[in-house]
């Protein structure tokens, strides 16, 4: 296989990459340090890819804070738009290709359909925008890139909605969680693995590809399968996302539509609630 690289090693999807490397026995693969891998230096990143040789880069560096991003701007666009660019130019340096992660929140999700790749993305948020104009960036610099858009990401491995869940779960009697919000969770250990399969099968299909587990869900019914499989006892109320403001809005369904993924790279997606028991059972 050939050399991989990847910026942001120390996130939650870098970690899973790196634990389903080890299983895949991928062994031409470099996670540097943050401090030796900085989205914000773009020499720091021309002179590691020009020292590295990968033949590709997967992008999981990003800005994640969706309501800070609303205070954040600068940050948030530096990192999701600015930060991808150097990137891509320093792919293009060395004729590297790129995989960038980037999100269904690029979506405005008003309407109740499965999202494609070719649906007009019209961000509501900070995060939304910066996440886009990354998409943009890389794509104007870089033909040979894959950008990948994934919802609801959680695993074993650093914050995330599902051990945020079991945490509160063992701490409170009740808990108030928006059910009219729809989309569909991630596995990060499934996505890592889609990742690789695009890299090993040498397709040269370049451009946004959509990636979630199977299924749809809203975040109240999310969180009742995690007490659920987890056994803890814990009453769950559903209530509207209008009862819970925050900074940042959320586009209420943003469900997407993987059949181009599946039909390009031949990838199988497990079930949202089947990774999620996987998950768990690690977590235990």
């Amino acid at each position: 296989m050939s050399k991989i690289l990847v910026i942001g090693a120390g996130g939650q999807l870098g970690q899973c990459l790196k634990i389903v490397a080890e299983r895949r026995e991928i062994t031409e693969i470099v996670f540097p340090a943050e401090q030796d891998a900085n989205i914000l230096d773009e020499a720091v990143l021309q002179a590691l890819l020009a020292k590295e040789q990968p033949a590709f880069v997967i992008n999981c560096a990003a800005y994640t804070a969706v309501d800070k991003a609303e205070d954040e701007v600068e940050l948030a666009k530096a990192i999701n738009e600015t930060g991808a660019g150097y990137l891509a130019s320093a792919c293009a340096a060395i004729g590297a290709t790129l995989v960038h992660i980037s999100t269904d929140f690029v979506f405005e999700g008003n309407a109740v359909k499965l999202l494609t790749e070719d649906d007009e993305a019209k961000p509501i948020n900070v995060y939304g925008v910066t996440k886009l104009d990354g998409e943009k960036a890389v794509a104007a610099i870089l033909p040979a890139h894959f950008i990948i858009r994934t919802s609801w990401l959680y695993s074993e491995y650093a914050n995330n909605f599902v051990k945020t869940m079991l945490k509160l779960g063992a701490e409170r009697d009740e808990l108030n969680i928006i059910a009219d919000q729809i989309g569909t969770p991630t596995y990060a250990i499934d996505l890592a693995n889609a990742i690789y399969d695009i890299i090993e099968s040498g397709q040269k299909d370049y451009g946004i590809y959509h990636y979630s587990n199977e299924g749809v869900t809203s975040w109240f019914d999310f969180a009742t399968a995690i007490f659920d499989i987890s056994k803890t006892q814990v009453k769950v109320n559903p209530i509207p996302g209008s009862a819970y403001p925050t900074k940042a809005i959320r586009p209420p369904f943003s469900v997407m539509d993987k059949s181009k993924i599946k039909s390009t790279f031949k990838i199988k997606i497990p079930y949202w609630r089947d990774s999620l028991i996987a998950c768990i059972a690690k977590l235990n």
